[in-house]
Parts: structure tokens; sequence; C-alpha cells
């Protein structure tokens, strides 16, 4: 694949004759390999179409690393840009300069972004300082609040002022867009491009032997999934968190909590020195995706602060609790799948519990079809981008967008009905 532009491509263009869209693909951190896979293999299957380059900046190197082999994806540009003890703005500016200098050896007509990373921002940053079109896909999520999550709603929202084209996951995140302004135009509903690649993994054949969930005992306990890292929730909060773990398996020895540990020594040191050691607590390494996927789909439930997790838990009909004030993913909890509880330590005790001790409300949150997506995003995504560099409008025919699934209704639970019989009991 040649990395710069050739002076035949550009005297074609000139007479008029249309070319292929060149497309670079910016990933930095595994979540955006995963959800950017399925959109690079599609790029490169329609290579009549795409000339595509992929940039990997490097913020995360092991756990990415592992993804893109997975996926058999190998950058055209590596950009190593992680130090040890970063700041936030040492990394935006290697990234930027690093992600500008790739967009001018390769001249691409359009950059792809995912999300809401640091890698998102500056490389959407350096695509607008050489004057390159910007899609950003997972685009309009918001909290509402600049500080959680810390940095990513403002990342999301820079991104979204230098973009061309938004791929909103959701009609939700539709309507943030054109509530700033966005035409609607420049807006396509695609769906989740995480249960894209979820679809694709979950039927692969799956085994914990040689991962760090081989030690665990197959003992017929339930399995509780947790995932926390957030930098809002480091210090009092996950200190919280943890002695709510400790209640948990104190109160119900019927369950097992599974802890992947993100790397981040912030993390580390707080779950290490409060649940080290703790009776049917395990603390592992981070999992590979593949694995990852394999314990979502055996666990009972998900507590968790990862947006990401949030998408993907609903696919295999797991409950979440979600460890954060708010979230910029509010589908799930208005369909009963997810419930949004803070890092109270009797908050998170008193809602694990109720799901793990009654039936009918752990069905009610298991029930219902994924309102992120239908595994088609990657091929919406790729069709706009092509229908954008021809000049068509609109970028996707209104049918095709992903639309939400019905909601499911609530179960009756014994519980109401006991209630509604009292009530009815004395007004008689």
């Amino acid at each position: 694949m040649p990395l710069q532009r050739n002076l035949s491509a550009d005297r074609n263009e000139t007479a008029g004759i249309q070319m292929k869209c060149r497309v670079i693909a910016v990933l930095g951190t595994r979540p955006e390999a995963i959800k950017l896979a399925l959109v690079i293999r599609e790029l490169r299957r329609r290579s009549d179409d795409f000339e595509t380059a992929v940039v990997h900046t490097g913020q995360h190197r092991t756990m990415l690393d592992h993804a893109l082999q997975f996926f058999n994806i190998k950058p055209d540009f590596d950009l190593d840009v992680m130090r040890p003890q970063q700041t936030l703005s040492s990394l935006t500016a290697r990234v930027l300069d690093t992600v500008e200098n790739a967009c001018r050896r390769f001249e691409p007509h359009m950059v792809l972004v995912q999300g809401d990373t640091t890698t998102a921002f500056a490389s959407a940053l350096a695509a607008y300082y050489c004057k390159i079109s910007v899609g950003h896909i997972e685009a309009g999520l918001r909290s509402h609040d600049i500080y959680n999550p810390f940095p990513e709603e403002v990342n999301r929202r820079l991104v979204g002022v230098m973009t061309e084209i938004h791929f909103a996951p959701t009609a939700m995140a539709r309507d943030n867009l054109l509530s700033e302004g966005v035409p609607n135009g420049k807006i396509v509903v695609t769906g989740n491009t995480v249960v894209d690649t979820l679809r694709a993994l979950s039927h692969l054949p799956q085994s914990w032997e040689n991962t760090p969930l081989a030690d665990i005992p197959h003992d017929g306990c339930r399995l509780v999934l947790v995932t926390s890292h957030r930098r809002e929730s480091w210090g009092t909060d996950q200190e919280n968190m943890c002695l709510a773990l400790k209640d948990l398996v104190k109160q119900h020895p019927d369950i097992r909590v599974i802890y992947p540990v993100h790397m981040n020594p912030n993390v580390r040191s707080t779950v290490n020195a409060l649940l080290q050691g703790s009776d049917r607590i395990h603390l592992t390494e981070p999992l590979d995706y593949i694995t990852f996927v394999s314990l979502l789909q055996r666990c009972f439930m998900v507590l968790t602060d990862s947006g990401g997790v949030q998408e993907e838990a609903p696919t295999f009909g797991k409950p979440v609790l979600v460890l954060r004030k708010v979230t910029e993913r509010p589908e799930a909890s208005q369909f009963g799948m997810a419930k949004i509880i803070g890092m109270s330590r009797d908050n998170i005790v008193s809602e694990a519990e109720r799901l793990l001790d009654d039936a009918d409300a752990y069905l009610d949150m298991s029930q219902g079809a994924n309102p992120y997506g239908d595994g088609h995003g990657s091929e919406r995504i790729v069709e706009a981008v092509a229908r954008w560099h021809q000049k068509k409008t609109p970028l996707l025919e209104p049918d095709k967008e992903f639309k939400l699934p019905p909601k499911p209704q609530p179960r009756r639970r014994k519980s109401d009905l006991a209630n509604a019989k009292t009530a009815a009991a004395g007004k008689s």
C-alpha cells in the first residue's frame, strides 16, 4: 500500500476521474481497536473504493497489540507515544505531532477517530490542522458534566466541533448532536460497532486454559464480574467499592467476584491493598478480549464504571450496575438493563443483593435486545463514507440507519402483586 500520494493520482483527480477514497483509521487503546476492527476490515474488503491506512498511536501498548494481532490488523504507522508517568498534556502533544506527520505523508480524504480518548481528540485536531475531514465514530455521547468522566466528556465534545460526519450510535446520541446545532445531514445513526465485534466473537470456542482465569474453581458459584478504573473513582470511591465487594462475598457464600485489575498504578495500589488474598475475590491481570468476552457470557452480573462494558453486557443479557454518578450511555438504563448506582458502599451492596436475591428483579434486567446496536454498524459507517466521497446525499438512507429494538416490558414481581393486594385490602 502506498503511504504517500503519487502524481498520477493527483492528475486523475484533476481530470475529474473518481479516485479511491483514502482513509486513515486512528487507534491507540484497546477499546478503539475493538470498535474499529470490523470498520477497518470492511474498508479493506472494499478495496476498489478505499485505500486505507491504520495509525497506531500506542496510547495502550500491550493490551492493544494483542487485540490487533487477533483481528490481523497491522498498523501502517506505529507512533509509540507512551512515556512513563506522562501527563495528559504531554500525551496530547505527542499524539498531535505524530498523527499530523502521518496525515501529511498519506494525505487522506478522511481521518476516522473512535470515541473519546486522548488519541481521538488529538488525532481529530491534527486532521483539522491539515484541513482533512474527520469522521467521528461513536459521536454524540454526552454526560453533560465536563469532569465526569474526565477527560472523556470534553474530548468527545471537542472532537465534535471538528467533525465532518458524526457516526452516532443511537438516536439519543443523534438528538444530542442536533441540540448542539449539528446539521442532520451530517449525522448517521449506525449502532455501536462493539456489537458487531461481539457477534463475530461470541461463536468462537471458549477455554480458560492458559489464561488468568484458569485457576478459578468451577464450583457452581455465581460469578460477579467487576471492572473499575476511571480517574474520578480513584481514592475514596475505589476504597468504598472494594469494601462493598468484601461485604458481598461474606454475605453470599455462593458467589465469586472476578476483578481484572487495570494496569494503572493508582488503581492497583488501592485494589491490591484492600482485596488481595480475600476469599472468593479473584484479582487477575487484564484479560485479552476473547477471554473477557467469555467471562462476560458466563458471569451472573456485572459491576462496572466502563462505558464499553455497559454496551457489551446487554448482548448477553447480563444486568449491569454502573459504578458512576452519570453515564453518557443511558439507553441500557432506560431499557431496564442497567442501573446507575454510584460508589457508595451501602448502595453497591444493596443493589447487588437485589439481583442476587430477587429472581424477578434479575429477569427484568436480563431481557431484551441490545439497545446499542444490531451488528451492522461497521457496514453503515463505510457505506456512508463512500457516499460522502462520491458527494451523494443523504449519507445513508433513513431506512438503513440503526433503529432501537422494542423496549422490554417489566415483569410483574410477586412482591408487587403482594403489595397491590395489601393496598386493595386497605381501601375496602
